[in-house]
């Protein structure tokens, strides 16, 4: 015996409660299988947004002070090249004999010998002492140590000897021993890899 469903059947007010039923039914499927993915993708979304305008914001700023960093740069780089004229990144033996033969020559002191030492190394440069054997008279040492003091490059002169002539000349009454040491900034090198192990 089939069961037949005939609206027609029903009292009104029945018609009207199942017509409110299947509505309710109606907006509660459209709810959760439309509205709430539409709600969770638009939070998703949200989410999204603001991180891109956050990284908008940090990039905008960076921007803004872009120029800042590149006078910076500029200011750096420039310092660094005023040390490198001071403490130089090598040695140059022929070079530094030259600098100090022409500060000797305008001191009008003449040198006799020119040795230098082994290096010592610190931990950001290195001290390079070198032995000076002079000629002249104490006024023109006088001068020459003025002209080192005065030079571009760092020379600290220590040890300094003194000696009188026994035979003087005009120009050459004493000679003179002394250590003058310049210093070599050392190179940073990136550190070697460890080396893996084989297995």
């Amino acid at each position: 015996m089939a069961l037949e469903l005939n609206l027609n059947k029903l009292p009104w007010y029945g018609q009207v409660a199942l017509f409110v039923a299947l509505s309710l039914a109606g907006v509660g499927v459209f709810y959760q299988f439309y509205v709430v993915p539409a709600n969770a993708e638009t939070a998703v979304r949200e989410q999204q947004l603001q991180a891109l305008n956050a990284d908008i914001t940090k990039g905008m700023m960076t921007a803004t002070k872009l120029g800042e960093f590149k006078a910076q740069v500029s200011d750096l780089e420039a310092r660094l090249e005023n040390l490198r004229a001071v403490l130089p990144e090598q040695k140059d033996v022929a070079d530094l004999l030259r600098r100090i033969q022409t500060l000797a020559t305008q001191s009008n002191l003449t040198i006799r010998g020119f040795k230098p030492a082994p290096t010592v190394t610190r931990q950001l440069h290195a001290e390079w002492p070198i032995t000076l054997l002079l000629d002249g008279t104490y006024h023109n040492l006088g001068l020459f140590f003025d002209r080192v003091s005065k030079f571009s490059r760092i020379i600290n002169v220590n040890n300094i000897t003194i000696r009188a002539k026994e035979k003087p000349e005009p120009n050459s009454t004493i000679s003179a021993e002394c250590v003058a040491t310049t210093f070599v900034l050392l190179e940073t090198k990136p550190a070697a890899a460890p080396a893996t192990a084989a297995k």
